[in-house]
């Protein structure tokens, strides 16, 4: 089980979707209460921008563990993101894209986030890389020096 929870986690940090979707739900079959590929499948949904599916199957794992900690912040996450749409909903001026902040620029080439010890970022994070059911399946122009950061030899 060990393993193949590792290999989900492993392509669902690459951006292999389907591929982590699939190996957790191998998991689960073989092992429904387990509350770790159930949090794997919220995640999975959440990256594929299902936050209805990612909210159920974060609430599902935290049926299965209470003390899941992922699960728990997930649905905190999860919660957080409604009320603000809510808020926003109610409050039109205060939702307009002016008032959005501008998202931070990549940090320059020489950074101390280019370094090979720099801490793993979760998979949320990891924009640029390309998603295997994207017809054009092309890494994003945004981040054009992620590809010389991955692949920079040592």
């Amino acid at each position: 089980m060990i393993e193949l929870l590792l290999n989900a986690e492993s392509a669902l940090a690459l951006g292999l979707l389907d591929s982590a979707e699939r190996t957790y739900r191998t998991v689960l079959e073989a092992d429904p209460r387990n509350g770790i590929a159930a949090v794997g499948l919220a995640r999975v949904a959440l990256e594929r921008g299902d936050e209805a599916s990612a909210h159920a199957l974060a609430q599902a794992a935290l049926e299965i563990d209470p003390e899941n900690a992922t699960a728990g912040r997930m649905l905190d996450r999860l919660d957080e993101v409604a009320r603000f749409r809510d808020a926003a909903a109610a409050s039109p001026a205060e939702a307009s894209p002016a008032a959005a902040p501008d998202p931070p620029a990549d940090p320059p080439a020489d950074s101390p986030s280019d370094s090979p010890i720099a801490p793993a970022l979760p998979a949320a994070a990891i924009t640029g890389i390309p998603n295997p059911t994207d017809a054009s399946n092309t890494a994003s122009p945004a981040r054009p020096g992620l590809r010389r950061r991955l692949f920079r030899r040592s």
